[in-house]
């Protein structure tokens, strides 16, 4: 029980605190999403990225979690593309879906929960939390691959419906994301701290403001959005995202043999609601916005139930 109220009250309270205000902004004033989008994704997401990357340490030992996180990506894309075609969706909702279910919210809601798990008990030890850093160094692996995929695939994705396949990947080329991944690696290698540059605040302030900004944004959407709680789509896609995302990681991890603390988190991250970006990118493309926007919204909410039983689940499958 103090996980869940944890969980919802630092974690989907605040969440849904910057969301209330997107949208009260949006019914007040007349915001231009589609600005509010490119802002994201020209500027916020990019640095998000850069920064991430280049501050952060990888261990060799590391990259098998980056094929599991690479893994879950491809086991959700088909888990999409047989789900729309046993429903008979069309191609745009065959799209939004997808995204929906192989896009979800590894950053500004997963970094923190693998944080608050780890820091807890009963992982502190003499008023130490030794498990941490192994914790959150897996979770960035998750965050490197879902950053990547988001802003290429995702984007290919919501394309594809209105776009023909050259002008899709024309317009991911145009991203400045996949060119931050890596310059951002590239970087790394080289002897000078970039950390000493006199931009590197402007960068951290951008990186820093990525979630408000989003999730504003998000509610700026959802201020135009017309509800329907009798949507099936979109509690497929929540059934899908919360529930079956850690079914397949629970698969994963026993195929390629995790244990403990990188087990734990692989499971626990695998049940985070759906990504903002999957809406914004919904609204960048004008790929069924609505389902988009209210997949993000219920999937958030229902995670703070959720997700308790999956971290227990984790606790009890995998102990150190």
């Amino acid at each position: 029980m103090s996980v869940f109220l944890y969980i919802l009250t630092y974690n989907i309270i605040p969440i849904f605190t910057l969301i209330t205000l997107g949208y009260i902004m949006g019914k007040k004033f007349q915001l231009d999403i589609y600005t509010l989008s490119k802002i994201n994704f020209y500027i916020y997401v990019p640095l998000f990225v850069f920064v991430n990357l280049y501050t952060t340490t990888i261990p060799f030992e590391m990259l098998k979690a980056l094929v599991f996180a690479t893994c879950m990506l491809v086991l959700h894309l088909i888990l999409g593309k047989v789900l729309s075609c046993i429903f008979h969706f069309d191609q745009r909702m065959e799209n939004a879906f997808t995204n929906s279910i192989a896009f979800y919210n590894s950053g500004n809601i997963g970094v923190p929960l693998i944080t608050l798990v780890f820091s807890s008990m009963p992982f502190v030890i003499n008023g130490e939390t030794p498990y941490l850093n192994l914790a959150l160094t897996t979770q960035i692996m998750v965050l490197v691959v879902q950053n990547i995929s988001t802003n290429t695939l995702g984007f290919f994705n919501a394309g594809r419906a209105t776009l023909h396949w050259k002008d899709s990947i024309a317009k991911i080329l145009r991203m400045p994301t996949i060119y931050a991944i890596p310059l951002a690696l590239i970087l790394k290698t080289l002897p000078y701290d970039l950390t000493k540059f006199p931009l590197w605040p402007a960068f951290t302030y951008a990186k820093n403001g990525l979630i408000s900004v989003a999730l504003i944004t998000l509610g700026v959407q959802l201020s135009r959005t017309t509800f329907d709680f009798t949507q099936k789509k979109v509690y497929l896609s929540v059934v899908t995202r919360l529930i079956g995302g850690p079914i397949l990681a629970l698969f994963l991890i026993y195929l390629f043999r995790f244990e403990g603390i990188v087990a734990q988190t692989l499971m626990i991250s695998s049940g985070v609601p759906t990504a903002v970006n999957s809406a914004l990118i919904a609204v960048e493309y004008d790929n069924c916005p609505d389902f988009a926007s209210q997949a993000v919204l219920l999937s958030t909410l229902l995670s703070a139930i959720s997700l308790s039983v999956v971290i227990f689940a984790a606790r009890m499958l995998f102990p150190i």
